[in-house]
């Protein structure tokens, strides 16, 4: 089902763009089967013995000007897709293009020339500010680093983005500490938008903010972003906000993307069993109102040791054979609107799917039988035999470290 799979996700991803040049945008970015693996070490040579899959393989696109939103249970790796896609953390592979140049592919040199075009606005205002550093200085230092204007016209720029974020001129000389927390995340807003960047990635800002302040954050980055045509990555648990904002939608299970498209679509129409728990959670404000919750069982299992098939089998209900086997393609199921779920196969692709199963099951049956079959003896000897594998596998990598 590899071949089938890598048809449908080129189809995707083609469809994906293709939309953006229908509406007269072009996509400034492009992220294709992302994966960001963390080694898990252990013994005294630390050798890799598994790695936690925080990103597993994501692929999607968002069109200049507009916004796409990235929500998900805690721990299925948004944040951490973020800030691989923004190279604050290496790949483990995939390919992430900003304005047609891939990112991975820069020198630190060429790096540093980018920086200024995407940005970031952190979930915790008041930790991502120097509590050493007065407003201004904060804001204006990586203007004055990245000469975005002479030095003579410095202080009056500084002085014009922090009005268009909603601060006072006066507030240059005052701290971090000084501030509330609305009045913070604006001067993380004002940092970002200093260095007049392209993207903005926007890692769950209004999380730690009351609903109205929340509110005012919320439309001064879409006005923000009607002055200076911006691109956000809206990373947020607040589906109400992702809502209001967003214009595409992205669903993240464990990993991976399962569900992406129009905002409209998404929230009329959720077709992933992930994507319709998720929206059965978002409280209604009508205390009449009696709501048909989706409980989900158990609970998300870990990103070291995910189930093999379908990640999401293991709490779905709908849950089918397949499914325990066979990861899900991602498929075009309207016009747009692209989920990864076997309740959407045809008939023809679920009689391929069923074939593979099959065939996995066997293969897992022959090898428990003769893992069974197996002495003590022989079964620590094949314990062995995988320890030096792994051994020699960390020693070789510990060697092409030192050589880069």
């Amino acid at each position: 089902m590899t071949t089938e799979q890598d048809k449908i996700q080129a189809a995707a991803e083609q469809g994906a763009q293709g939309g953006a040049e229908e509406n007269g945008t072009d996509n400034l970015l492009v992220v294709k089967n992302l994966v960001k693996y963390f080694p898990i070490k252990s013994g005294f040579l630390r050798r890799t013995v598994g790695n936690v899959r925080a990103v597993d393989g994501i692929s999607f696109s968002i069109p200049r000007g507009t916004t796409m939103g990235l929500v998900g249970e805690s721990g299925c790796g948004k944040s951490t897709a973020g800030r691989t896609i923004l190279r604050l953390q290496d790949k483990t592979s995939g390919e992430v293009y900003f304005d047609g140049v891939d990112i991975f592919s820069l020198s630190k040199k060429e790096l540093r020339k980018m920086r200024p075009k995407v940005q970031i606005i952190f979930q915790d205002p008041y930790s991502s500010l120097s509590p050493r550093l007065p407003i201004g200085e904060i804001i204006g230092e990586a203007v004055r680093e990245h000469k975005v204007v002479p030095p003579e016209e410095h202080d009056a720029y500084v002085t014009r983005i922090m009005h268009a974020c909603g601060l006072e001129e006066y507030h240059k000389d005052r701290y971090p500490h000084e501030f509330s927390g609305g009045q913070r995340q604006r001067i993380c807003i004002a940092r970002a938008l200093a260095l007049n960047p392209d993207f903005i990635l926007c890692d769950e800002p209004v999380s730690a903010l009351d609903v109205s302040i929340q509110a005012q954050i919320i439309n001064q980055l879409r006005e923000l972003q009607k002055e200076f045509n911006l691109t956000y990555l809206f990373i947020s648990h607040d589906l109400s906000v992702v809502e209001h904002i967003s214009d595409s939608v992205g669903v993240m299970y464990l990993g991976n993307l399962v569900e992406t498209g129009p905002t409209d679509k998404i929230y009329s129409r959720p077709l992933h069993p992930n994507t319709k728990a998720l929206f059965s959670a978002v409280p209604v404000p009508d205390p009449d109102y009696q709501m048909d919750r989706i409980v989900l069982e158990g609970s998300i299992p870990s990103p070291a040791n995910p189930p093999s098939g379908c990640k999401f089998h293991t709490r779905c209900k709908d849950c089918m054979e397949i499914c325990r086997y066979c990861a899900p393609a991602t498929k075009e199921v309207e016009e747009g609107h692209f989920c990864a779920c076997h309740l959407y196969n045809t008939v023809d692709e679920n009689v391929a799917y069923e074939a593979e199963a099959k065939r996995i099951a066997e293969e897992q049956r022959q090898a428990k039988e003769a893992y069974d079959a197996m002495t003590p003896f022989q079964r620590k000897m094949d314990g062995v035999k995988k320890y030096f594998a792994s051994l020699g596998a960390s020693i070789k990598g510990l060697f092409s470290k030192k050589k880069d």
